[in-house]
């Protein structure tokens, strides 16, 4: 490993041939009771001589890199000024690069104005991922996320109108048995008001370690849904979703008990053919042993 990494590590699947580049450690809210990712880990903004070092270990042994990922968890939290040196550093160690992703929380969206995502985007921050999770105001207090439906629009809007690209999560299974319905009704509606490029869902899977938290905030027994009942909750939110502008819809991440991979709204009905297939047992699905995040 050329580069010694403050660990665990996590990034989206579709950066797994990209260069890793640490600019912040943990996530600044880490409150998210569905989430252990960070626990392990404080906070901080890494120093940029440190994160400088970094991109010059990689660009003498790869120079041909052409994507990179911000890593940890919440590097937009740091400040534009931070990321807007860090960004030139990469264009500058890497000729042919493409593509430079991060992560973004509802809050960096909403403390970052316009111009100031413009002038990220324009320095070569293209793509972000942000995980909506669910489109449900009571959802989103039960799981703890820091976020309103309102202020996630807002926020996305912003993105947007900067001119970054958005690949959005959603996680099916997050209203349990009880508030499935309300869990996929809102967050169809929450899609439909804002321009996505690419969403994704995920399955919802609870690491132990915070397994009696998620309950305990749910403020309610939560009775998980089994995979016939997320099938149909993949059902209802496909049948829902009517968003702006085109946007790629999958299913393919790990957790998932169905692969789907189309455009909507213009595959939308081969998408349910498959769910069909899906639901009278004609598909076989994904092991629960082969999935995970």
């Amino acid at each position: 490993m050329l580069i010694d990494y403050d660990l665990p590590l996590w990034r989206p699947p579709s950066e797994a041939d990209s260069f890793i580049l640490q600019a912040t450690l943990g996530c600044s809210f880490n409150h998210c009771s569905f989430c252990s990712m960070y626990r392990t880990k404080a906070f901080a903004i890494r120093p940029l001589e440190a994160v400088q070092t970094d991109i010059q270990t990689v660009a003498q042994a790869y120079p041909g890199t052409r994507r990179v990922f911000l890593a940890d968890g919440d590097a937009l939290a740091a400040p534009t000024d931070y990321l807007l040196i860090l960004l030139g550093n990469l264009r500058a160690a890497f000729p042919r690069l493409e593509r430079v992703s991060s992560y973004a929380l509802p809050a960096n969206l909403l403390k970052k104005s316009v111009e100031e995502l413009a002038r990220l985007r324009q320095a070569g921050l293209t793509l972000l991922y942000y995980g909506i999770e669910t489109g449900s105001a009571d959802l989103l207090k039960r799981i703890t996320k820091g976020a309103t439906p309102e202020a996630m629009i807002t926020g996305l809007t912003k993105a947007k109108q900067a001119g970054l690209k958005i690949s959005a999560t959603v996680i099916l299974g997050l209203g349990g048995q009880t508030h499935w319905q309300e869990h996929i009704d809102a967050t169809a509606d929450l899609v439909n008001q804002v321009e996505l490029d690419y969403l994704s869902t995920l399955q919802l899977i609870l690491d132990p370690a915070i397994y009696q938290e998620f309950h305990r905030k749910f403020c309610e027994p939560f009775q998980e849904q089994d995979d016939h009942a997320l099938l149909a909750e993949q059902v209802r939110l496909i049948e829902r979703l009517n968003p702006p502008t085109p946007l790629t819809f999958r299913s393919n991440h790990a957790s998932n008990a169905l692969a789907l991979a189309g455009e909507l709204p213009r595959d939308r009905e081969r998408l349910l053919a498959q769910l069909a297939l899906a639901q009278a047992g004609q598909v076989r699905l994904r092991p629960e042993w082969l999935r995970g995040y």
